[in-house]
């Protein structure tokens, strides 16, 4: 047998609770924009090409090598890490060299990674 779920029969029976959690609310493009950021870490090829960074500078085929994947998978998801200004590039002759674009995003995983070893 199923367990009723309560609901509320008023729209907001505690207006003051409703007043002051909207009120403490961040804008709505910026939550936007965390949602987005979420989405550019939903994908563990990004993750890991992120975790490779931690350790060192790289160029792309030191990045393909590393995770065993081809130079063309690589460069697709160092686009989309780009364009969300998770990571930046320097140019040395012909060889492009990635690293992580601040230390913020080490601190995201390391949040993240404690909370799942709870």
């Amino acid at each position: 047998m199923e367990k009723e779920i309560e609901t509320c029969t008023e729209e907001a029976e505690h207006p003051e609770v409703v007043k002051a959690v909207s009120e403490k609310l961040p804008d709505i493009e910026l939550l936007y924009d965390v949602a987005e950021l979420f989405k550019v870490f939903g994908d563990s090829t990004r993750v890991r090409i992120l975790c490779a960074l931690f350790e060192s500078e790289m160029c792309v085929c030191d990045i393909a090598s590393v995770l065993e994947m081809n130079q063309s998978a690589i460069s697709h998801q160092l686009r989309v890490l780009k364009q969300a200004r998770l990571v930046k590039y320097r140019r040395e002759g012909k060889t492009v060299y990635y690293s992580l674009a601040d230390d913020h995003i080490q601190t995201i995983f390391y949040q993240a990674f404690e909370h799942i070893m709870e």
